[in-house]
């Protein structure tokens, strides 16, 4: 019998197929069928990953990242389309979220789940221990996801659940001497030799949900809280020397040695780009357009792909100093990459490089794919072949954004 999403590949278009025919298949052929293969059956939420053959690799366990993340994906595209199937994807996907939450408002990891096969092997689940933590970073898109859905199903018990949320992130997960975000609610002594390096990536997500929950909302306290964050990220990551955003530093806030602390991301340069515009564009304030101008003048001369078969995605990493260059090729950073160019399509050259650079992703990542790659290499050859379920959120984004700047239509 052939799956529903093995169907929607058999629809794939062709070869010389345009970004339009592109898009128009992804949002109606392979959605709809990712939704109906992806689901936990007799369960709640979605599978985390699917395998190249679309067969989910861990039906053991389900993280809160995916789930969250998808409610926001679905309920997002819910505001965009009149298709049914998408509020009823963004049901199964906030169902889940209950399964997570722990007595302190706060949600855990993951959770097991019971849908494997009987002869599965199960002999690689995962650190149940660490599964019970509760990570700042995974809060930032339950606020994400929840504010989102809150818009489409007003419900007084949604904005309860948020707030307490947010209280558990500024009470379990905040640390008292800097008011930077703690990796997880076991971290007892932030500036410890030995606790998690200091992360930018909870700081600019949690800054994005404020964003959207103000957005959603009216709220004001909500982008009050988004200047927080995006202060706190800037103040302690942000390299006025390059123009770039530092992915880690040391507990006791000092720059990593060597390659780890000149490492620099490229789709987080462009992420935090398109989360200062939008600030401006919610706020009216156009200050934070000062830092973005800057990470998209470092991201747009050394984070691309000059030549090649990849011309034009966005490297996985380059250097502070710009000496080395990862030239691998997440999807995810093409995403980020397609919506800072969305937000200057009033420019023929960016808007130009956002539909090539949407039409590489379709032909490198879908392209005779059941599902979609994660990663190639500049030779466009896989390194990370399966699906995973969390990405989503970053294709749906590029592709509204895309459509808001009258780059393409959603149909």
């Amino acid at each position: 019998m052939t799956s529903p999403l093995q169907r929607s590949a058999n629809l794939q278009p062709a070869s010389n197929a345009t970004v339009d025919q592109w898009i128009d298949w992804f949002t109606n052929q392979f959605l709809p069928a990712w939704i109906e293969q992806a689901r936990i059956p007799d369960g709640k939420g979605f599978y985390d990953q699917l395998d190249t053959k679309a067969q989910p690799t861990q039906c053991h366990r389900s993280t809160l990242l995916a789930q969250a993340r998808l409610l926001f994906t679905f309920s997002h595209l819910a505001q965009h389309s009149d298709n049914p199937v998408f509020t009823e994807a963004a049901v199964i996907a906030r169902e889940a979220l209950p399964m997570f939450r722990n007595k302190n408002g706060g949600y855990c990891r993951a959770v097991a789940t019971s849908t494997c096969a009987p002869d599965a092997d199960l002999s690689e689940h995962g650190d149940d221990h660490s599964d019970k933590r509760v990570f700042s970073y995974d809060q930032s898109f339950v606020i994400l996801g929840i504010a989102t859905w809150e818009h489409i199903h007003p419900h007084i018990d949604e904005n309860q659940e948020i707030e307490s949320c947010w209280s558990a992130i500024e009470t379990q997960l905040t640390d008292s001497k800097t008011g930077l975000l703690l990796e997880h609610n076991e971290v007892h002594n932030a500036a410890q030799a030995d606790a998690p390096q200091r992360a930018q990536n909870p700081h600019m997500h949690l800054y994005e949900a404020a964003l959207q929950a103000f957005e959603m909302s009216g709220k004001p306290i909500w982008l009050d809280r988004a200047k927080q964050m995006r202060s706190k990220g800037l103040d302690y990551f942000y390299d006025s020397h390059s123009g770039s955003i530092i992915e880690f530093i040391a507990p006791d806030l000092s720059a990593l040695p060597g390659r780890d602390g000149q490492r620099r991301e490229v789709g987080h340069q462009c992420e935090w780009a398109w989360l200062l515009n939008r600030e401006a564009e919610l706020s009216g304030n156009n200050d934070t357009k000062e830092h973005a101008n800057a990470l998209l003048e470092f991201a747009d001369k050394f984070g691309f792909a000059s030549a090649g078969i990849m011309q034009g995605a966005a490297f996985d990493a380059v250097s502070s100093d710009t000496q080395w260059y990862e030239e691998n090729f997440l999807l995810w950073p093409q995403t980020e990459a397609i919506k800072t160019h969305a937000i200057r399509a009033a420019s023929p050259e960016h808007a130009h490089k956002a539909r090539a650079l949407m039409l590489l992703v379709f032909q490198q990542y879908f392209a005779g794919q059941i599902a979609f790659i994660n990663q190639v290499d500049k030779s466009g050859t896989p390194l990370w072949p399966e699906a995973l379920s969390r990405l989503l959120y970053h294709l749906v984004l590029a592709l509204t954004e895309g459509a808001r700047s009258g780059l393409w239509r959603l149909r």
